[in-house]
């Protein structure tokens, strides 16, 4: 029933589906293909859990059950992947970081099903978002903090989950204050310099900060960029080959009277 152009909407699958909670919202989306099965999966955040949902078939997705919230119900949850897991995030008070081992999908004979956590990592509680940088197998929490306290600042709380089932902490940066969101690299861009390092670029409301994560316990900032009219630095990625990137505000439209703009 939607106009498009080269894009075909196949189904729908709509969340009073998805666990059915009265009130029920969605907060973001991920995704995962089996590496045995090469089956698809949609990993639906959604206020009161996480919903998995095989998409092998578009036409004919089939929900496979739920996760429930560690804690309570919250707007907002994010989720990423990394050999074979789902790592999960929310702003649920004391919710911490759940870790889920993706391949119990394959063995769902009844769906849909109450699946449970393979563990919980706690150390920070309630969580605005998580980055993960497969190359070196550490996941960075941001905007985070543990009974309204934050041993990171809300900035960058480090993780080794080279073991997925068991996460560690591994160090924090916290030098500049509220980390919105991040892409960490292992940098192959054109600065000689870093070549090689483990690089995070943050989106922290004001700035884009770049710090050089190589040494966990003790990470150096490379640069803190601004921008005029700047009203929320919100998220950007890179290009490629890592030359340029590409940032989003998220309130400038709004605040400023303009379109939407890139920069870069």
């Amino acid at each position: 029933i939607y106009p498009c152009n080269n894009i075909d909407l196949l189904h729908r699958v709509h969340i009073d589906v998805m666990g059915g909670e009265a009130g029920g919202s969605g907060t973001d989306i991920w995704g995962w293909t089996d590496p045995e099965t090469a089956k698809e999966y949609a990993l639906m955040g959604l206020s009161y859990g996480t919903a998995f949902v095989d998409i092998s078939e578009p036409k004919f997705p089939v929900y496979l059950g739920l996760l429930p919230t560690a804690t309570q119900n919250s707007s907002w949850r994010d989720i990423k992947t990394y050999k074979n897991h789902a790592f999960i995030v929310s702003e649920a008070q004391s919710h911490g970081m759940q870790v889920f081992d993706l391949t119990q999908l394959r063995d769902v004979a009844e769906a849909p099903i109450e699946f449970t956590a393979t563990t919980r990592y706690t150390r920070v509680g309630a969580i605005h978002n998580i980055v993960i940088n497969e190359s070196s197998g550490y996941a960075y929490v941001v905007g985070g903090n543990q009974g309204g306290n934050s041993e990171c600042n809300y900035g960058l709380h480090m993780i080794n989950i080279q073991v997925p089932a068991l996460p560690v902490f591994a160090g924090c940066y916290s030098s500049d204050g509220y980390t919105h969101d991040a892409q960490c690299v292992n940098y192959i861009g054109p600065d000689s310099v870093y070549n090689g390092k483990e690089i995070c670029f943050n989106s922290n409301e004001d700035t884009l900060t770049i710090v050089d994560v190589t040494n966990k316990s003790s990470p150096v900032i490379v640069s803190r960029s601004g921008y005029d009219n700047s009203q929320y630095t919100h998220q950007g990625w890179l290009t490629e080959d890592q030359r340029y990137w590409l940032m989003n505000d998220e309130l400038d439209e709004q605040r400023n009277g303009h379109n939407t703009k890139t920069y870069i």
